[in-house]
């Protein structure tokens, strides 16, 4: 056996998706091969421990797509840790340990189930009732200096051999190096045997910069813990690969059940198993119904555990007071997802709400996942899958469109509108209650779906707002993403108490700043989708108008102008009496024009003559827009009495479908219009630069966060593990503190002083120099939009004594600020306002009474990138005041983004500041001012985001 020092810990592979299984030590063997007992616990501290972390436990996806939970070690693990102990092998033990430890003594099984969830801490990962994986690090106190704080740990980790491979060593990592950061420590350690090679790269690829050292066939390990770009973009990819592979589970499994399989054709269980018969499932069908010994001809079981196959998709069809018996089936059959179209649970309230909770629970527990309840199904329309797990009896032809809908009522309805207008599809997911699966993993799984292209989604709700804004805005750069958001001015009863509000002013920037195109209903979703499936995207904002109706080329035009695009020369009319050929000239000259005539898409307009059949010209017009110079411009029809994809305008697949460059006909030509305005946005959207997330020079982090905690509003502050504390109330920061927070981020406020009485006003505008304004006390008076409570451009004694005594004569009060005069420049706003989900939204806007008559603010959710500082400060339709407007000589754009910037990265590394606002900042050619600030302090709100990889 290898010698060790006592007080260290020895470390072996634990696992990575991809790489060889292996295991990781936990504790320092002593001399007898056993590990070193605990120092005795130090007096003062309660028997039963500290306080138990109970914000550290999370649900997460593992790399095969089934769920583990993790949770800090407790004592009551003794038994379960003593059995996770025997099932590890000999040659687990041996990398763990550097030698062979066949059972753990009762010293050392308490000082393993015991810790202090400081300096030491332990995470158990668990599958039901039983540990398949630990992690724990131990603080490295310098012996020379036993009094100082402990900055670093020596991390190790162990995973059952039956469970290898699943990635857990880098979820427990995570975990472990978050829970240190939160404890104050800043850098781990770890000795991994020579061999174990797998131990290493779990480190390695962790994103941590590794330095090494080898001596005796041991290599000794260190790296800081900070989260570093690249171990975060490591996270983020193991997530979506764990979340992708958890979706795609459901979608593309092998065998499914139907567990409340009817005889009864109005049951909903018969339905399911019909429709899964009738699209001709690829594999095994089984319908569970103890009262049947079969069911539309196949043979049914009493129970899922009688099934003698594996069953990877189970769809549940029985009422919610029997889900209990059904789950403990599933659980032991080893199910990987259930499909729940049964209602009765969150969707009834009351005790429906508490089975949902335990429902989701249950299943997480034992690694699985929930679709529903209440949700209409799932379907995946691939030849070698052809699944219809759903209540809808008809599906849309197989296409590459992906659909999510978190309502279950509208789904048969949606997928009828998509068959109708020829729109095929790839999958398609109705989460009903979405009580697990949520859009979030479907995004996650259609990121890297080679088999879907374009995604619709119906939402109600968000989950993780800011996790999807962060998924859209990646999925999208590659695939454009279409929604609905209902719920903009009321939502449904039932998602009332269950769901969080949002601004729908939030949602707008979400989306804006995701680049997902935003609709208001479900027949604009299909106009918009129809296009992006059978079109390309434009590469500009020109469009030619070709029609045989002078009147219809006119509403086209005109729809135009009103949705912000460029008409690419005149309107052609070829006349109601063109021949197809005719017709087909004029089109394919607008697709190949060039100079001023040149478009970049094209709309036409055909309206049938009396007696004239339309077939032969959307023929003409179909081959027309597939071949030739302008094949890569869309091309949108306004064929009057046709609608979505008739066969006549479609270009058909090997089976019979539309594929690429079908050419979608509307009903009229604003919707038309409008379907291509959306995509030519989202065009423009994708060709932006991605823009990049940098943090603005002389930020001090660590002064600003010592003040918020000296303030008593810090995270850490706050008791997380206590639901008996009441959060501590905000907190208006003063003058002075605001200024100094500010400061900490390189945000200055141009002097000022506040005083009393007309001769200490005199005395500091002759400190701080004339010219100076004079502003009254309370912002009642000093931002109102006529400026009552200021007084501006005071040159000199008198001008102050007479501008003292009108604010005095106001205001009843003979206290003042005294500010120094900044370059004249235009009035903005800046602020930071309090979601409830997002946390911090960042707006924009130019002060001004019509500005707050109509509400022209842009808004942003942070993390702001640089791009989104620009388009934030633009975006506002009074923008052209910042750059020139009416001969005016332009703002300094950029230093007002670099202000945006800096707010932004306040905003994000101090969620304490709930609210804020620069009020008003001059921006002018000199760059930009802020005259104003006001800051607001609160308890962070609740950032499901952030952190190690966990189910929101």
């Amino acid at each position: 056996m290898a010698e060790r020092t006592p007080d260290r810990t020895s470390t072996t592979p634990g696992t990575v998706p991809g790489t060889p299984s292996g295991t990781a030590t936990v504790e320092p063997p002593g001399p007898d091969g056993s590990p070193e007992a605990t120092a005795p616990v130090p007096p003062g501290e309660p028997a039963a421990g500290p306080a138990y972390p109970r914000h550290w436990e999370a649900d997460i996806v593992a790399s095969d797509g089934r769920i583990v939970h993790l949770r800090p070690i407790q004592p009551t693990d003794a038994d379960a840790l003593l059995a996770f102990h025997q099932r590890l092998s000999d040659r687990t033990r041996y990398l763990r340990y550097f030698g062979p430890y066949p059972r753990i003594p009762p010293r050392d099984l308490e000082r393993f189930v015991t810790v202090d969830h400081h300096k030491r801490v332990a995470f158990v990962a668990l599958l039901g009732d039983e540990i398949i994986a630990v992690g724990r690090y131990e603080g490295l106190s310098d012996p020379d200096k036993p009094d100082e704080p402990v900055t670093s740990a020596e991390v190790a980790f162990v995973v059952r051999d039956d469970h290898q491979g699943r990635g857990l060593g880098s979820i427990l990592l995570e975990h472990l190096a978050a829970a240190a950061r939160e404890n104050g420590l800043d850098r781990f350690e770890a000795e991994v045997l020579v061999e174990n090679h797998a131990m290493v790269r779990v480190f390695r690829e962790a994103g941590y910069q590794v330095r090494r050292a080898f001596a005796e066939g041991v290599l000794h390990l260190e790296f800081d813990i900070d989260p570093t770009e690249r171990s975060l973009a490591v996270r983020d990819s193991r997530e979506q690969a764990a979340e992708a592979r958890s979706v795609a589970n459901a979608l593309n499994p092998t065998s499914v059940a139907v567990i409340g399989a009817s005889t009864d054709p109005s049951k909903i269980g018969h339905a399911v198993l019909s429709n899964l018969l009738r699209a001709n499932f690829t594999g095994p069908v089984y319908p569970v119904n103890p009262d049947a010994r079969s069911v539309r001809g196949v043979r049914a079981y009493a129970s899922v555990t009688d099934i003698p196959d594996p069953v990877d998709l189970a769809v549940v069809a029985i009422p919610a007071a029997g889900i209990d018996e059904v789950m403990d089936s599933c659980l032991e059959k080893g199910v990987k997802t259930l499909v729940v179209v049964s209602s009765g649970f969150a969707d009834a309230g009351g005790h429906g709400v508490i089975a949902e909770r335990r429902l989701v629970a249950e299943a997480r527990a034992h690694g699985m996942r929930v679709i529903g309840p209440n949700a209409l199904g799932v379907a995946n329309l691939a030849d070698e899958v052809r699944l219809n797990a759903s209540l809808a009896p008809d599906l849309p032809p197989r296409g590459r469109v992906g659909f999510f809908s978190q309502s279950g009522a509208l789904g048969t309805a949606i997928l009828a509108t998509a068959k109708s207008r020829g729109l095929g599809l790839s999958t398609f997911v109705s989460a009903g209650n979405r009580a697990d699966v949520s859009g979030n993993d479907l995004l996650q799984y259609w990121q890297t779906d080679p088999a879907t292209d374009v995604v619709l989604l119906y939402l109600e709700t968000f989950g993780n707002p800011r996790k999807f804004g962060r998924l859209a805005r990646r999925l999208a750069r590659t695939k454009p993403v279409v929604a609905v958001k209902s719920g903009r001015h009321a939502r449904p009863e039932r998602l009332r108490e269950s769901a969080v509000p949002i601004d729908d002013a939030s949602v707008r920037a979400l989306f804006e700043q995701s680049g997902v195109i935003r609709v208001e209903t479900i027949a604009q979703l299909f106009d918009t989708a129809l296009l992006l499936a059978y079109q390309p995207l434009p590469k500009g904002r020109r469009v030619a108008v070709v029609g045989n109706s002078s009147a219809l080329n006119v509403l086209v035009t005109d729809a135009l102008r009103d949705a912000g695009l460029e008409t690419a020369g005149d309107p052609v009319d070829v006349g109601a009496a063109a021949s197809p050929e005719e017709f087909a000239a004029a089109v394919g000259r607008a697709l190949e024009a060039d100079g001023a005539a040149e478009a970049d898409s094209i709309v036409v307009v055909f309206v049938p003559p009396i007696a004239t059949p339309g077939a032969e010209y959307a023929r003409v017009l179909r081959e027309t827009a597939g071949g030739g110079a302008g094949a890569d411009k869309p091309v949108a029809a306004v064929f009057l009495a046709m609608e979505g994809v008739p066969d006549e305008l479609a270009v058909p697949l090997p089976d019979g479908t539309p594929g690429p460059g079908s050419v979608p006909s509307y009903a009229s030509p604003e919707r038309a219009v409008q379907a291509l305005s959306r995509v030519a946005r989202y065009a423009q959207w994708r060709e932006m630069p991605v823009g990049e997330f940098v943090q603005p020079d002389g930020i001090d982090l660590d002064r600003a966060r010592a003040m918020v905690e000296r303030l008593g509003v810090a995270a850490d502050a706050v008791d997380t593990a206590s639901t008996e504390v009441a959060a501590p109330a905000t907190r208006p920061l003063t003058d002075d503190e605001a200024v100094e927070l500010l400061g900490c981020f390189g945000i200055s406020v141009t002097a000022f002083r506040r005083v009393r009485g007309v001769e200490d006003t005199e005395a500091a505008a002759e400190e701080l120099g004339y010219p100076i304004a004079l502003k009254a006390v309370g912002d009642r008076w000093r931002h109102r939009t006529d400026l009552v409570g200021v007084r501006l451009d005071l040159g000199s004694v008198a001008a102050v004594r007479r501008a003292f005594a009108d604010l005095q004569r106001v205001t009843g009060k003979d206290e003042v600020y005294v500010q120094r005069m900044s370059p004249k420049g235009t009035s903005c706003v800046l602020e930071v306002a309090e979601d409830p989900s997002f946390g911090s939204l960042l707006s924009f806007g130019i002060s001004g009474m019509a500005t707050q008559l109509l509400d022209d603010r842009a808004f942003r959710v942070v993390p702001l990138s640089t791009e989104d500082a620009a388009a934030l400060i633009r975006a506002p339709r009074a923008a052209p005041l910042l750059t020139g407007y009416r001969g005016s000589e332009p703002a300094d754009l950029a230093a007002l983004e670099d202000l945006a910037l800096r707010v932004g990265a306040m905003a994000e590394a101090l969620p304490e500041v709930r609210s804020l606002a620069l009020d008003p900042v001059l921006a002018s050619a000199e760059g930009a001012y802020v005259t104003g600030a006001r800051v607001v302090l609160g308890p962070p709100p609740t950032r499901d985001d952030h952190g190690p990889r966990r189910l929101g």
